[in-house]
């Protein structure tokens, strides 16, 4: 009798009840992040949410399971970009969602990353976090005439950073190229997508080659020390740096320590537009959900300004919409989240996201740029000849990986194709 007790409330602890939403999420998964979600994120929605956010792995087994026999106790699904591809086919179309959100669908570029390459919206942007450039205030008196810090060109940052050098007689530009370093994002996601329209497709050709030609022309007034710096914030605090790229998370410091010393600002644009990587969570229904006016009310919860700026105070990942940032937020996020918002929705934003569909070979698939990065750069290697070498190592990595394009790539119907 005590087992058939038991049984039940163990089902309960994972199974909504008729009125109850399940929020199913791969976000927000260590315990403080978990507890401030339930606590001070959801606490005010009309309605019960039952918040449980899982690892990758269970996360994608549940519902797998449960689309397969049609017994779907979930209400709302909150994940990565890149986790989508993986349960695309058990989602439920938003189209009409987005309808409803204006302030989320008033970007574009971002909304339109939420169909996955097809003619549906398959989920709504609901948070993001990204890359930026950072600069000490010193630096500003420097900027190419006529020059706009929160609509920057690559060219004006190169014309910025000499001026930056002959005025204080060593370079001021600085870049994440140590061993830990990010600087293979800042190639994946602002320089190829910008010069190229492409980080896979286009890895080799004109736009490339020219590329690579600016960013070594470039590197003349990099401080050499970039190559050791494995985050930012510590070379800006200290002075060696004044104007530099990194994570939102590891420029966290500098904008903390010294709020009024330093500004962030959006990454600069080329032939293409202003590539930047966002690193984007969205909110989807699945297919056959118990309650689907429930999970749509939740997801409209979800997107208010008010309560994205709650999910920010709980997760770190910034609004998705434009919003007024509060004085009591740390200087870092106030600091940091005015150019996120001016970066993601600049007119000619050029979104790159993480690469999708690469599994255990996402670590070699960095180890191409950044290879590349160093013959190219620190070795003055010729660079069609170092193009070419890696576009076949990258070509061997993606078959291997059956990885169909992402954006900025065009869509393709199996490997990314690289021309």
């Amino acid at each position: 009798m005590l087992k058939k007790i038991i049984l039940p409330l163990l089902l309960g602890s994972s199974i909504a009840s008729a009125s109850e939403i399940i929020f199913y999420s791969t976000q927000a998964n260590p315990l403080k992040e978990a507890d401030a979600m339930r606590n001070d994120v959801l606490i005010d929605f009309d309605g019960t949410v039952k918040y449980l956010p899982q690892e990758a792995g269970p996360f994608f087994s549940r519902i797998q399971a449960e689309s397969r026999t049609n017994s779907v106790t979930l209400g709302v699904l909150g994940a990565l970009h890149g986790q989508f591809p993986q349960i695309k086919d058990s989602l439920d179309p938003v189209d009409d969602v987005i309808a409803q959100l204006p302030e989320v669908s008033a970007n574009k570029t971002i909304t339109a990353l939420g169909k996955l390459g097809t003619d549906h919206q398959q989920y709504i942007p609901w948070m993001q976090a990204t890359y930026l450039m950072a600069a000490n205030k010193k630096a500003l008196p420097y900027l190419p005439e006529g020059a706009n810090i929160n609509a920057l060109t690559y060219d004006q940052l190169a014309q910025w950073a000499q001026n930056l050098t002959e005025a204080t007689g060593s370079p001021k530009l600085g870049f994440p190229a140590g061993e830990k370093g990010l600087m293979h994002r800042f190639i994946q996601g602002y320089l190829y997508p910008s010069f190229t329209h492409s980080v896979v497709t286009d890895f080799r050709g004109e736009d490339a080659h020219k590329m690579w030609a600016y960013f070594r022309s470039l590197w003349k007034n990099v401080n050499p020390r970039s190559t050791a710096y494995n985050l930012m914030q510590d070379p800006l605090l200290t002075g060696e740096v004044w104007v530099a790229f990194d994570h939102s998370a590891r420029l966290k410091g500098a904008f903390d320590q010294k709020p009024n010393d330093f500004i962030a600002f959006p990454a600069p644009s080329a032939k293409y537009g202003r590539g930047f990587m966002p690193v984007i969570a969205g909110l989807a229904i699945p297919k056959n959900t118990p309650d689907r006016a429930a999970s749509v009310k939740l997801i409209k919860y979800l997107s208010e300004p008010s309560v994205q700026i709650k999910t920010l105070k709980a997760t770190g990942f910034y609004p998705m919409v434009d919003v007024a940032l509060p004085k009591d937020l740390p200087a870092n996020v106030r600091i940091a989240g005015k150019a996120i918002a001016l970066q993601a929705n600049a007119p000619d934003a050029l979104p790159s996201v993480l690469p999708v569909g690469l599994g255990n070979l996402s670590g070699q698939f960095n180890k191409v740029y950044s290879d590349t990065f160093q013959q190219i750069i620190l070795r003055d290697a010729d660079i069609d000849k170092v193009l070419n070498r890696q576009a076949k190592r990258l070509k061997i990595l993606i078959n291997r990986a059956k990885a169909p394009c992402w954006a900025p790539d065009k869509e393709s119907d199996g490997p990314c194709p690289i021309n």
